[in-house]
This record gives C-alpha cells, sequence and structure tokens, in this order.
C-alpha cells in the first residue's frame, strides 16, 4: 500500500506541450465522445528509472470559461512492468487522484469521475501529476496525456460507452428522488432519514429496469453520487435528470448538469424562458410533471399553470404520474397529465407520452402504487445511451406501461400504398387515400384496444390468435393524430402509447417519415 503525496517534486521532465487544438475543437460529454474528438491539448513525455519513486508535474492551461475538463491518459513499458500512477491539481488546489486505476477523468462544477472533486474550472496553469512507483533500470515508458474541454454547458452522460450497443425497447422510470430533495426512506433503526442515492439505484435494479433518471428538486447535488454509480451498475443507466420546482409547475428536464434557475415568479412563457430556453439550446428533454395536480396550499406549485408556451418547447408530457396514482386510485384521474398531453396534440404539436413513479421512497414494496418502477416509460431506442434516451423520447417511440410489467408491448404503425410509418412517425396521406392502422400487442390477453383518432374512440378487441390488429381507415386529407391504449376486459387502462402523425399531402416527392424496424 503506498502512501499519499506529501509534497510534489519539480523537477524537470522530458515532456512535449502541444499547443491547443482550433477553439471550434468537439467537445466531448463523455470518455466515450472524447475518443473521437479533437483533444485541446496534446501532452507527451517519457518516464525513465531518474523518475522511480518520484511525483512528476506535467503542466498545462486552461483557458477561462471552461465547463468541463476530460483526460486521457495513456503509457507504454507496460510489458516491462512500469507503472503510472495518475492525479491532478488546478491552480488553486488538489483535484484527485487515482493511481494506476483509471486512464481518464473528467471534471466539471456538477460532477466527476470517483476519486476527483468537482467544482469550479479556474483558469490558469494545472498540472497533471504522474507517480512512478516502479521501473525498471533501462527502461523507458512514453506517455500521452490528451486534454479536453467544453466551453459551454451540454447534455452530459455518466457513461463512458453505451451499456447496450443494439437497438430495442428498454423500460425505465423517469421521477424519482432521493435524500438530495425529499426522499426518504428507513435506517437501520428503522427511523425515516433522507435516503441516499444508492438505495434509490439498488432498488430500481431490483426491480429489473434498464434506464432511471433520479430527478430531485433543482438541485444538482445527486449528479456527482450518479457519476460514482455508474460504473456499478452496468447493465441499468443512470440518466442526468432534475425537477425544475417552480410556484407554477413541476418539470422534469433531462440531459443538462449545470445550474438552471428555477425561480421563475409569474405564469409566463417570459420567465420560464431563463430555464426552458437554456435546456433547449443544449439538447436536453423538457417533460411537464403530474400537469393535472392542483395548485396552492393542497399542493404548492404542482400543477401546470404556465398556458403560453410556444410549440416546440416542451418534448414530453408526464400522462400517468405513480404518486397520483396512489392517492386517486386511477392512471386516468383528471389530476394526471392524460388531459394536458392530448390537448398539445390537438393544436398539432408532437409531443411525447412518458410515465414516472414520482417515488419518494425506495422501500415501497414493488406492487404498491408509487413504488419505483410503476408506472414504467418504455422507449426504443439505438442503444442504451443517455443519447439513445433522448433521441428516443424525440422520435416519439414510446409507451407506459401502468404496471411496470417486464413483458406487456404496444406499438403501432400505418401502412399506406407508399409508406410504412411506426409510432411517432408522420405519414403524408392525400385526401381518400387507404391506411391501414396496425397494433401489436403482447403480454395482455383478452384486453382491448382503444384506438385513438384525434381522441375518438374505435375499440377492437386483442387477436389472441395473433399480435397484430388491423383497422383500415381512409384519409380525409387532414392533420390528425392516431394512437392506441390497451385495457383489461373490465376497463382497467394497462398501456398507453403514443401517436402516429397524419400530415396533409405534400408534393409526390415526399412520401413520409423513415420506419423503424
Amino acid at each position: 500500500m503506498r502512501k499519499g503525496i506529501a509534497s510534489l517534486a519539480a523537477f524537470a521532465l522530458a515532456l512535449s506541450l502541444s499547443v491547443p487544438a482550433w477553439a471550434g475543437a468537439p467537445e466531448p460529454a463523455t470518455a466515450e465522445a472524447a475518443k473521437e474528438a479533437v483533444p485541446y491539448q496534446t501532452l507527451t513525455g517519457t518516464i525513465t528509472r531518474s523518475d522511480y519513486e518520484q511525483y512528476r508535474q506535467v503542466p498545462f492551461d486552461l483557458p477561462a470559461g471552461v465547463t468541463r475538463v476530460t483526460i486521457r491518459f495513456s503509457y507504454g513499458g507496460k510489458d516491462k512492468k512500469s507503472v503510472i500512477d495518475l492525479g491532478l491539481a488546478d491552480p488553486e488546489r488538489f483535484r484527485g487522484w487515482s493511481g494506476g486505476s483509471r486512464d481518464h477523468m473528467t471534471l466539471s462544477t456538477e460532477d466527476a469521475t470517483p476519486g476527483y472533486l468537482p467544482g469550479p474550472l479556474p483558469a490558469g496553469r494545472w498540472n497533471l501529476i504522474l507517480g512512478v512507483p516502479n521501473i525498471r533500470e533501462g527502461a523507458q515508458a512514453p506517455f500521452e496525456a490528451r486534454i479536453f474541454i467544453d466551453r459551454a454547458p451540454a447534455v452530459t452522460a455518466f457513461e463512458d460507452a453505451p451499456l447496450n450497443p443494439a437497438p430495442g425497447w428498454y423500460r425505465g422510470d423517469l421521477h424519482m428522488h432521493s435524500g438530495n430533495s425529499d426522499g426518504k426512506c428507513l435506517s437501520q433503526k428503522g427511523e425515516k432519514v433522507p435516503c441516499p442515492v444508492y438505495r434509490t439505484v439498488e432498488a430500481a435494479a431490483a426491480r429489473g429496469l434498464d434506464f432511471i433518471a433520479l430527478t430531485d428538486h433543482n438541485t444538482t447535488a445527486h449528479f456527482d453520487a450518479l457519476r460514482g454509480l455508474q460504473g456499478a451498475f452496468d447493465r441499468m443507466l443512470l440518466l442526468p435528470g432534475r425537477e425544475v420546482t417552480t410556484f407554477f409547475g413541476h418539470s422534469n428536464v433531462f440531459g443538462p448538469t449545470d445550474f438552471l434557475d428555477f425561480r421563475t415568479l409569474a405564469s409566463t412563457y417570459a420567465e420560464a424562458a431563463k430555464w426552458m430556453d437554456a435546456v433547449k439550446a443544449q439538447g436536453g428533454i423538457v417533460s411537464l410533471n403530474h400537469a393535472g395536480a392542483p395548485s396552492g396550499e393542497i399542493c404548492m406549485g404542482c400543477g401546470w399553470r404556465i398556458a403560453d408556451l410556444p410549440p416546440g418547447t416542451v418534448q414530453a408530457v408526464e400522462v400517468v404520474n405513480g404518486g397520483t396514482m396512489a392517492e386517486t386510485g386511477s392512471a386516468e384521474s383528471p389530476l394526471q397529465g392524460l388531459g394536458l398531453w392530448r390537448k398539445l396534440l390537438d393544436s398539432g404539436q408532437h409531443v411525447t407520452a412518458i410515465g414516472g413513479s414520482d417515488n419518494h421512497n425506495a422501500d415501497i414494496p414493488a406492487d404498491k402504487p408509487g413504488a419505483i418502477g410503476t408506472p414504467t416509460t418504455v422507449i426504443y431506442m439505438r442503444n442504451l445511451s443517455t443519447q439513445g434516451f433522448i433521441d428516443g423520447i424525440r422520435s416519439g417511440r414510446a409507451f407506459v406501461d401502468i404496471d411496470g410489467t417486464r413483458n406487456r408491448m404496444i406499438d403501432i404503425w400505418a401502412e399506406s400504398e407508399s409508406n410504412k410509418i411506426a409510432m411517432g412517425g408522420t405519414l403524408f396521406a392525400c385526401r381518400g387515400a387507404s391506411v391501414r392502422l396496425v397494433i401489436s400487442v403482447k403480454g395482455v390477453s383478452a384486453g382491448i384496444i382503444d384506438l385513438l383518432i384525434d381522441g375518438q374512440k374505435h375499440q377492437l378487441r386483442v387477436n389472441q390468435d395473433r399480435r397484430e390488429n388491423v383497422f383500415d381507415w381512409v384519409s380525409d386529407g387532414a392533420q390528425h393524430w392516431i394512437s392506441a391504449n390497451v385495457r383489461t376486459s373490465d376497463g382497467r387502462l394497462l398501456l398507453v402509447g403514443n401517436p402516429i402523425y397524419v400530415d396533409v399531402c405534400p408534393s409526390s416527392q415526399h412520401l413520409g417519415s423513415d420506419f423503424i424496424d
């Protein structure tokens, strides 16, 4: 066991320091992205026997305005048992040490690789600290450190690479709270205490979820813990999320990790724009939470009261909230978000329906409303990654599983003479065109399908002999949204599907969106 640093020796080192790369270089938010990006600086040098049991400082300069710094380190001579340990210091303080256990690190104001401290990234002279516990006589260990910087806030991922590279349907919970806001769970003595992040993450993993978003109120304090936990939970994606909690409504934000000024003082977009526009600029997702809930003393700020949002401001609506379901006993209570979502669809907007448990206690049993994973949002993603999630929400190919099962599925697509459009896509249909709607249902027997055309219901029995259920429709040449839900035979809602959009007939050159199989 090697002792910590007592002092930083400042000896000459054979070192080459490249000039900064051009200012517009791609700015990686993950270590995986850094592999493909252009470094801001590249540090190279060679460790020799004279460096044995010494600490070397390799300097580099950060400019002002950096929001994240990522370093990827590699060295040779390992076949000769050469070992180089790694640490970092900024102009003002020691920022961390990972020894020989890591080959990269990332630091921002809000989060950092385990072993390193999040916080401001001051401009000036930084030092990569190289410890040399072993190098043989006559051996050389050439090293390279590539420095990447972000100059503006952006969508952040806590994973270094997709947890699963395969496209497919992934299940998760998008609304949960820890002790960083108002989440509680039981201590060893049985007392209710602020629930640590790891307890919520462990409970979600035990439910078999593929992804979760811990969405504590307004704070970013949970992000550093999530980055530290992601490596251990390498089958479940930990998304950067928070619940922007204002006097005039609550919204989940997915993707950005920098501070968002939630201090909205009026029920107008002009006020909310100070955080909503920041999310849009960073490529994140805004989802309105429990929009039908009351406000005032009953539930302070819970209902959505900002009515003048420009189209495109909101990408998703939480149509089923587990906490509301626990209180009302229904996924279709007027206090849920279904009403606002359908109003947005009727206005011509493409907004994705999602669900979330709104869990505030990781110990709630799995079969109870409001438990982690009840309801579950199921999203078709190109891979299991933060960007895959964001792209999946924007695509609209998603549905809500009210009971949070592992096997229920619903999908819908539309077929015309020249097109096949999946859920979330847009079909261009001329007046009089024949359109076949195909609804695929799995995991539900003897159920009922509600096919909704602009909210008007057409009911079909789930076909138990085959998974596909067909409805033929003739276009009137106007815009429509068409979605499908699934109920039990006695009418209880099980699945809420997102729409296919029908648009007016364009020129013959444009036939429709791509179908994703």
